[in-house]
């Protein structure tokens, strides 16, 4: 069974959330790309889409300027779903007029069901209610002809729109974001008994194709993988030594800016448990000293992913047939670095597996997960076999603690974070916080604070906890840990590491926040 065969089109009018669209269309376990709103019009009849979603964006339809859709995409005879940009722009393209609200919605509202609405709200009404997350300062002022409204909100009377005849549709909110509680399920629905689709995008097709083409774009060549021992990192090397063995050559390179034993444990799990080869590089002091006085969090990550390629190459060199540089990049790192496939939406910063890399590199790149987001990778874990634990850790940026030391990163900055988060890491296993949590570490603030420890006065350092609760890390809310577990954690922090008298946590969530500070 092609896992492709079945495919949805979204088209990318720059908002920061498209992609979270692509990851609802996945969990209905059906193949989607993005692609920009400019997308030709022939591009797409060969792309063959059994559907297309047209995103939201950030400007006004009625701006000079203002994307537009190509007409002949609307005749394509396929069902079309127009989320808050996209029902606008739709209803504008067949006559609908579409002005600016005298009160615009950001957040939180209700929507009511209006009419009959038609399949694609089956289950998303609770008692004719739903609530929804709006976020717009423009709606539709007059219904284009052939449409009805099927919901409405106590400030916008056209907060969703159908045309079930000819299978279009529109919505004013966002159904791809959590706070949509069933977005899910419209989404669903639309990929599923709209456009009729069935469902192959699983995690055993998704291996079954990877392994092909793995072997297909390397053939006999050997691959150097750059292993963290994180999840990324770690599913792509179980993922390609399933299908080249011998092959794959990891390197692991000791940063000095990992967490604490973290070389020992990737050593253990790789090269005893799985028969993988891993060569281990001690490299602390040719990262300390690049990183020396940088800053700026993106020099850091620029800085860190050439080391890394120059780590990787000199380890290549070994190994007179090495072709390829394997990099567990995956679909949140693209976003983030340049706005994903589309390059629509606005850069937040540079990840360093795709935003770090030399112009001229000597290997090719192999990244097996690139089409996937973090949870599809570690169901496909899950699916090879590997260790829960491993599976299941948290997020760890590709930087390192380089990106959780603000400011310059020197060894000793290094060493007391590696413990703070240690003993942050440990509280919440022991208190069975971890799994609840989606991502949890302390972050080192370049400041001092005055303490008072024993009858001296202090003058050390900060350290910052954070922990999220997010489903696809596109948006994400800071978790509510007990107070008293908090108290327990600062008070071993500020003990048992030398050099800490202070620690806050972040309160802060995504949007507007990132979930990593740098």
């Amino acid at each position: 069974m092609d896992i492709h065969s079945e495919k949805i089109l979204i088209l990318d009018f720059g908002s920061q959330y498209t992609q979270l669209i692509a990851r609802r269309v996945r969990e209905a376990h059906v193949y989607c790309e993005l692609h920009p709103h400019d997308m030709g019009i022939e591009e797409i009849r060969a792309f063959a889409p059994k559907g297309i979603i047209i995103s939201g964006g950030p400007k006004s339809v009625y701006e000079p300027g203002a994307p537009t859709l190509d007409e002949r995409l609307l005749e394509l005879g396929v069902p079309v779903l127009g989320i808050c940009y996209g029902m606008q722009v739709m209803a504008r393209h067949f006559g609908g007029e579409v002005v600016a609200a005298g009160k615009r919605e950001y957040g939180h509202a209700e929507v009511i069901a209006q009419g009959e609405p038609d399949q694609l709200f089956d289950g998303f009404f609770v008692e004719e209610k739903s609530p929804v997350w709006m976020s717009h300062g423009d709606h539709v002022a007059r219904l284009p002809e052939g449409f009805t409204v099927a919901a409405a909100t106590a400030n916008t009377p056209v907060a969703a729109i159908q045309n079930s005849a000819r299978g279009l549709y529109g919505v004013q909110f966002h159904p791809e974001v959590n706070h949509t509680p069933r977005g899910e399920i419209l989404l669903d629905n639309f990929v599923r008994k709209i456009c009729l689709c069935h469902g192959h995008w699983t995690p055993g097709r998704i291996i079954d194709d990877a392994v092909a083409r793995i072997k297909g774009q390397v053939g006999s060549d050997r691959v150097v993988l750059g292993l963290s021992g994180g999840v990324d990192s770690s599913v792509a090397a179980a993922l390609i030594h399933r299908a080249i063995g011998e092959q794959l050559n990891c390197v692991f390179v000791d940063t000095g800016l990992l967490r604490l034993g973290e070389g020992d444990q990737v050593m253990a799990t790789f090269a005893e448990n799985m028969g993988v080869k891993v060569v281990r590089v001690d490299a602390e002091e040719r990262f300390m000293g690049a990183l020396a006085g940088v800053t700026d969090p993106e020099r850091k990550r620029k800085i860190i992913g050439n080391m890394f390629i120059e780590i990787f190459e000199e380890a290549a060199a070994a190994l007179t047939d090495a072709r390829w540089l394997a990099q567990g990049t995956i679909y949140p790192d693209v976003i983030e670095s340049a706005g994903g496939k589309t390059g629509k939406a606005q850069n937040i910063k540079s990840h360093h597996n795709v935003g770090g890399l030399p112009e001229h590199m000597k290997l090719k790149l192999l990244e097996p997960l690139r089409e996937l987001f973090k949870d599809e990778v570690r169901a496909i874990g899950d699916e090879l076999g590997l260790p829960r634990q491993m599976v299941w850790r948290h997020p760890f940026p590709g930087p390192g603690l380089g990106v959780r030391i603000l400011g310059a990163v020197t060894k000793e900055y290094a060493d007391i974070l590696r413990q703070a988060d240690a003993i942050y890491i440990d509280e919440l296993y022991q208190n069975g916080w971890y799994d609840k949590i989606s991502q949890a570490f302390a972050v080192f603030l370049p400041v001092k604070s005055v303490g008072v420890m024993g009858d001296g006065r202090t003058y050390e350092h900060v350290v910052a906890l954070r922990a999220v609760e997010t489903k696809d890390f596109m948006t994400a809310a800071w978790s509510q840990l007990p107070y008293d577990l908090l108290a327990k954690i600062a008070d071993r922090i500020i003990n048992e590491v030398r050099g800490v008298n202070r620690v806050v946590y972040d309160i802060s969530s995504k949007p507007p926040s990132t979930i990593e500070w740098e």
